[in-house]
Protein backbone atom coordinates (compact mmCIF):
# COMPACT_ATOMS: atom_id res chain seq x y z
CA UNK A 1 0.00 0.00 0.00
CA UNK A 2 1.37 3.42 -1.04
CA UNK A 3 -0.63 6.33 0.34
CA UNK A 4 -0.48 9.06 -1.37
CA UNK A 5 -1.66 12.96 -0.53
CA UNK A 6 -2.82 15.31 -3.39
CA UNK A 7 -3.15 18.75 -2.48
CA UNK A 8 -2.91 22.53 -3.36
CA UNK A 9 -3.82 25.42 -4.12
CA UNK A 10 -3.28 26.05 -0.44
CA UNK A 11 -2.52 29.96 -0.89
CA UNK A 12 -0.74 30.77 2.63
CA UNK A 13 0.41 33.50 3.49
CA UNK A 14 -1.65 35.64 0.37
CA UNK A 15 -5.09 34.42 0.46
CA UNK A 16 -5.77 32.59 3.62
CA UNK A 17 -3.26 32.28 6.92
CA UNK A 18 -3.41 28.69 6.95
CA UNK A 19 -4.89 25.17 6.74
CA UNK A 20 -8.03 24.14 8.53
CA UNK A 21 -7.54 22.99 12.30
CA UNK A 22 -9.70 19.96 10.80
CA UNK A 23 -7.41 19.04 8.27
CA UNK A 24 -4.13 19.59 9.85
CA UNK A 25 -5.31 16.98 12.60
CA UNK A 26 -5.46 14.41 9.59
CA UNK A 27 -2.03 15.48 8.06
CA UNK A 28 0.26 13.49 10.60
CA UNK A 29 4.00 12.73 9.90
CA UNK A 30 4.33 9.04 9.20
CA UNK A 31 1.50 8.06 7.35
CA UNK A 32 1.74 9.20 4.41
CA UNK A 33 4.81 8.07 1.86
CA UNK A 34 4.45 10.81 -0.55
CA UNK A 35 2.78 14.09 -1.54
CA UNK A 36 1.78 15.24 -4.88
CA UNK A 37 0.96 18.98 -4.78
CA UNK A 38 -0.71 20.85 -7.59
CA UNK A 39 0.77 24.30 -6.98
CA UNK A 40 0.12 27.57 -5.63
CA UNK A 41 2.32 26.78 -1.97
CA UNK A 42 2.93 30.19 -2.16
CA UNK A 43 5.80 30.36 0.57
CA UNK A 44 8.57 27.84 2.07
CA UNK A 45 7.20 27.97 5.67
CA UNK A 46 4.35 26.07 3.67
CA UNK A 47 6.81 23.88 1.65
CA UNK A 48 8.43 23.02 4.99
CA UNK A 49 5.34 21.79 6.84
CA UNK A 50 4.35 19.66 3.71
CA UNK A 51 7.63 17.68 4.15
CA UNK A 52 6.66 17.38 7.93
CA UNK A 53 3.98 14.90 7.16
CA UNK A 54 6.26 13.12 4.01
CA UNK A 55 9.69 13.92 2.74
CA UNK A 56 8.89 12.81 -0.26
CA UNK A 57 7.26 16.26 -1.44
CA UNK A 58 6.51 17.20 -5.42
CA UNK A 59 5.31 20.42 -6.33
CA UNK A 60 4.16 21.84 -9.05
CA UNK A 61 4.85 25.83 -10.07
CA UNK A 62 1.38 27.55 -9.42
CA UNK A 63 1.07 31.33 -10.24
CA UNK A 64 1.68 32.90 -6.92
CA UNK A 65 4.19 30.48 -6.00
CA UNK A 66 7.23 32.47 -4.76
CA UNK A 67 10.24 29.97 -6.18
CA UNK A 68 11.13 29.15 -9.58
CA UNK A 69 12.20 25.57 -8.35
CA UNK A 70 8.96 23.65 -9.17
CA UNK A 71 8.36 22.94 -12.77
CA UNK A 72 5.44 23.97 -15.08
CA UNK A 73 2.52 21.91 -14.52
CA UNK A 74 0.15 20.69 -17.26
CA UNK A 75 -3.43 22.44 -18.47
CA UNK A 76 -5.92 22.32 -16.15
CA UNK A 77 -9.63 22.73 -16.11
CA UNK A 78 -11.89 20.43 -19.09
CA UNK A 79 -11.52 17.14 -19.38
CA UNK A 80 -10.47 16.87 -23.34
CA UNK A 81 -7.46 19.44 -22.67
CA UNK A 82 -6.95 16.78 -19.85
CA UNK A 83 -7.57 13.68 -21.86
CA UNK A 84 -5.46 14.78 -24.84
CA UNK A 85 -2.02 15.53 -22.08
CA UNK A 86 -3.11 11.95 -20.46
CA UNK A 87 -2.61 10.53 -24.26
CA UNK A 88 0.60 12.29 -25.07
CA UNK A 89 1.94 11.41 -21.85
CA UNK A 90 1.10 7.68 -21.78
CA UNK A 91 -0.56 7.87 -18.04
CA UNK A 92 -3.27 6.49 -16.81
CA UNK A 93 -3.94 9.37 -13.63
CA UNK A 94 -3.41 12.29 -14.20
CA UNK A 95 -3.48 14.78 -10.90
CA UNK A 96 -4.56 18.47 -11.99
CA UNK A 97 -5.33 21.18 -9.96
CA UNK A 98 -5.92 25.60 -10.27
CA UNK A 99 -9.30 25.08 -10.72
CA UNK A 100 -9.85 25.45 -6.67
CA UNK A 101 -12.92 22.70 -7.21
CA UNK A 102 -12.20 18.91 -6.61
CA UNK A 103 -12.93 16.70 -9.32
CA UNK A 104 -12.40 12.91 -9.40
CA UNK A 105 -12.92 11.30 -12.27
CA UNK A 106 -12.96 8.39 -14.98
CA UNK A 107 -12.79 9.71 -18.52
CA UNK A 108 -12.21 7.77 -21.92
CA UNK A 109 -10.56 4.64 -19.51
CA UNK A 110 -8.11 7.54 -17.36
CA UNK A 111 -8.61 8.76 -13.94
CA UNK A 112 -8.36 12.87 -12.99
CA UNK A 113 -7.76 13.94 -9.92
CA UNK A 114 -8.40 17.50 -9.03
CA UNK A 115 -8.05 18.14 -5.15
CA UNK A 116 -9.33 21.63 -5.32
CA UNK A 117 -8.32 24.24 -2.75
CA UNK A 118 -6.73 22.49 0.30
CA UNK A 119 -7.53 25.66 1.93
CA UNK A 120 -11.04 26.96 0.27
CA UNK A 121 -8.88 30.41 -1.21
CA UNK A 122 -10.76 32.36 -3.11
CA UNK A 123 -10.76 32.43 -6.95
CA UNK A 124 -11.97 35.32 -8.83
CA UNK A 125 -13.43 32.35 -11.72
CA UNK A 126 -15.77 30.60 -8.90
CA UNK A 127 -19.40 32.23 -7.53
CA UNK A 128 -18.79 31.57 -3.93
CA UNK A 129 -16.98 30.14 -1.36
CA UNK A 130 -14.55 27.28 -2.50
CA UNK A 131 -15.08 24.03 -0.18
CA UNK A 132 -11.72 23.23 1.29
CA UNK A 133 -10.41 19.74 -0.45
CA UNK A 134 -7.82 17.62 -0.66
CA UNK A 135 -7.59 14.26 -1.80
CA UNK A 136 -5.32 11.05 -0.40
CA UNK A 137 -4.99 8.00 -3.33
CA UNK A 138 -4.06 4.31 -1.81
CA UNK A 139 -2.75 2.49 -4.75
CA UNK A 140 -2.94 -1.05 -4.61
CA UNK A 141 -1.50 -2.41 -7.63
CA UNK A 142 -3.66 -1.91 -10.56
CA UNK A 143 -6.38 -0.38 -8.49
CA UNK A 144 -5.99 3.74 -7.15
CA UNK A 145 -8.52 4.42 -3.98
CA UNK A 146 -8.78 7.78 -3.82
CA UNK A 147 -10.62 9.41 -0.59
CA UNK A 148 -11.76 13.09 -1.07
CA UNK A 149 -12.12 14.87 1.88
CA UNK A 150 -13.81 18.16 2.14
CA UNK A 151 -14.91 20.76 4.68
CA UNK A 152 -18.51 21.15 4.81
CA UNK A 153 -20.11 23.62 7.30
CA UNK A 154 -17.24 22.95 9.90
CA UNK A 155 -17.54 19.10 9.54
CA UNK A 156 -14.71 16.99 7.43
CA UNK A 157 -16.73 14.74 5.09
CA UNK A 158 -15.46 11.68 3.43
CA UNK A 159 -16.16 10.21 -0.08
CA UNK A 160 -14.31 6.88 -1.67
CA UNK A 161 -13.81 6.82 -5.03
CA UNK A 162 -12.14 3.52 -6.68
CA UNK A 163 -10.68 3.16 -10.24
CA UNK A 164 -9.03 0.37 -11.93
CA UNK A 165 -7.35 0.23 -15.39
CA UNK A 166 -9.64 -1.30 -18.09
CA UNK A 167 -7.27 -3.16 -20.18
CA UNK A 168 -6.35 -6.78 -21.25
CA UNK A 169 -2.72 -5.54 -21.47
CA UNK A 170 -0.95 -4.42 -18.23
CA UNK A 171 -0.14 -0.54 -18.04
CA UNK A 172 3.45 0.19 -17.39
CA UNK A 173 2.73 3.44 -16.27
CA UNK A 174 0.43 4.87 -14.01
CA UNK A 175 1.10 8.66 -13.08
CA UNK A 176 1.09 11.99 -14.80
CA UNK A 177 0.80 15.62 -13.49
Amino acid sequence: MVLVLIIGDLHIPHRIHDLPVKFKKLLVPGKIQQILCTGNVCDRETYEYLRTISPDVHVVKGDYDETTAFPNSVPNGDLASLSATARQMDVDVLVSGHTHTIQAVDYENRFFLNPGSATGAWTGTFNGDPIPSFALMDIQGPVVVTYVYRLIEGEVRVEKVEWRKESDAPSTKHWGW
